[in-house]
Order: C-alpha cells, then structure tokens, then sequence
C-alpha cells in the first residue's frame, strides 16, 4: 500500500492555502462533511493528522451510521434521520452483494446504476434531513467556518459550503463515469479516453470510437439522474434556483484518491489533484507472530503462466 505521507502533503498544502485566505495560518476551525461507509475510512486518517496540526474540526454526521464514533480528534456533531439501524445495515449489504455479480457489457452500466441507488436514496433521505434540521443549521451559522471538507460523491456537503459560503475541499474516489471531469469541463475527447465500461484502450478502431460517442452521451443523463433530486432540495434550502454542476464547481479543490498512471491521461484543470495513495486506513506493522505465516505463504505463490 502507497505511504500516506507523500499525498498528505499535497492535501496540506491545499488546505494551507485555503486557511491562508481566510485570514489565518495557525489553527483554523474545518467543518467535515464525509459519506459513511469505506470512504470515511481514508477520510478519517486525513481529518485525524489535521487534527494533530493544530486545527479544531467538526464533523457532521447522522445518529445513524457504520462508521463514525467518537474521536478525540473532533467534534462530532449529530443529527437525526429517517430510518432505522437495520435499514441502513440491510441496504450496504444489497449493495456490497450487487458488487459480486458478474454482468457483461452493456448491462454493466444498468447494474452499476441499480448498485448505486440501493444507497443514493437512502443518502438522499439522510441529506434532507440535515438541511431540514434548524437546530444543526443555526450551529452552523453561529460557528464561524473557515473551510469546509468533504466526500462530494453526494452533493450535500456542497450544498452548504454555498449556504455558508467558505471555501471547500473535496476529496473522494470520483462519480460513477468519471462524471467529475464532465463537471468541470475538463478536455475528455472520445475518440482517445475510453468511456466507462467498455473495456477500450485509448487505441481504438472506427467502430469502437462510435461505440465510445454513445456511451458518452449517456453521461449527462446519468448524472441527473442520479443527483436531480439534490437539485430540488438544494434550489429549497437556498432559496434560489440551482444547477447543480456549477455548484460543485465552486470547490477551491479537488483531491482525487487516484492514480494519473491507472486512468488514461488526459488534461484536468487546475484546482484537481491527483492523490493515488489515500484509500484505506493507514497500514500498520505486522506482530512477530504474523510475520512468519505471511513469508511462508509469499514463499509459496508460483509465477503466472
């Protein structure tokens, strides 16, 4: 697994900036806003070193979850949401199980679709009652952020960076699709960077380039799709009416938890940063009494044929 100091320094660095701007170096207040589940487990290691910089963190997060327990490193602030323990247990399973199944080309974007909305409407739910929740709402006014943090996979957190109007910092895997380049425009030809699913190279015959155009178009209605009900909430919340794109292109920073080698290269503009290495918790070592059972079995494996 990659180091997580390297990455961590551009993170740093970002954040840094951010804080600079707002006014101050040394110990700023950082509002958290992460999605539950795996992606909480490399954002909790980055909030837990900017908690030993000196900086006071808050994190939001709802009464019912996998994931976020008490930390000496924030200050977790919760609110209620509409469903039960076992809901939210049962609809991370029929997700992790849908992950399993083996489905071909073309049916893999249907099935990715229907994975991602056993836990996109449970999500929903989870974000309409934080921007319904008064309580938590007028805490955030009266704490005075300087930035705020978080997982943009779904897009409250982005919602109230606008609401509140600081500076934000997303840091996640990316959108189904590679939708994050879509969003912000980035240059993403079809004829050279395979689309998702298809299983091109970026050396494509004329009728695999056809086949790139479609599925590109299927894109955009992917994404509202999936995110237009945020739309509405957030056009409610805000008073005004929202376009949900260009809210999100109102990140100071996008830190994408993935490596420029794995992806087909591609320019990306300037405020997107990739950092390969940040996606799990940060490893430890092995007890003496591991180490010999892992050389046996590395000692074992036989080369590939």
């Amino acid at each position: 697994m990659a180091p997580l100091l390297p990455t961590f320094y551009l993170f740093a660095a970002g954040i840094f900036l951010l804080l600079l701007s707002s006014g101050f170096v040394e110990g700023g207040r950082l509002l958290v806003i992460p999605q539950d589940g795996s992606h909480w487990l490399s954002m909790r290691a980055v909030v837990e070193k900017l908690s030993e910089k000196g900086h006071e963190i808050v994190v939001l997060a709802p009464e019912v979850n996998l994931l976020f327990r008490e930390s000496e490193h924030y200050t977790r602030k919760i609110y209620a949401v509409p469903y039960t323990q076992e809901d939210l247990d049962q609809s991370f399973s029929k997700f992790a199980n849908s992950l399993f199944r083996e489905v071909s080309f073309p049916y893999t974007i249907l099935a990715e679709y229907r994975n991602n909305m056993y836990v996109i409407n449970m999500f929903f739910d989870n974000c309409d009652s934080l921007l319904q929740n008064r309580e938590i709402i007028q805490y955030l006014e009266e704490n005075k952020f300087d930035a705020l943090f978080t997982d943009p996979a779904l897009p409250c957190g982005v919602i109230l960076a606008e609401y509140l109007s600081i500076p934000s910092v997303y840091f996640f895997r990316g959108f189904p699709c590679s939708l994050e380049h879509a969003i912000c425009k980035s240059p993403n030809p079809v004829s050279y960077v395979p689309r998702c699913y298809t299983k091109h190279t970026d050396h494509m015959t004329f009728s695999q380039r056809v086949l790139n155009l479609f599925v590109s178009t299927l894109e955009t209605p992917l994404f509202k799709d999936l995110y237009t009900k945020y739309q509405d909430i957030a056009s409610k919340f805000l008073q005004r009416d929202v376009h949900l794109p260009t809210l999100y292109r109102n990140g100071s920073i996008w830190l994408l938890r993935y490596d420029f080698v794995f992806e087909y290269p591609k320019p990306v503009m300037p405020n997107m940063v990739f950092i390969g290495g940040i996606n799990c918790e940060e490893g430890k070592n092995l007890s003496q009494d591991e180490v010999p059972f892992f050389q046996f079995n590395l000692n074992t494996l036989q080369p590939l044929h």
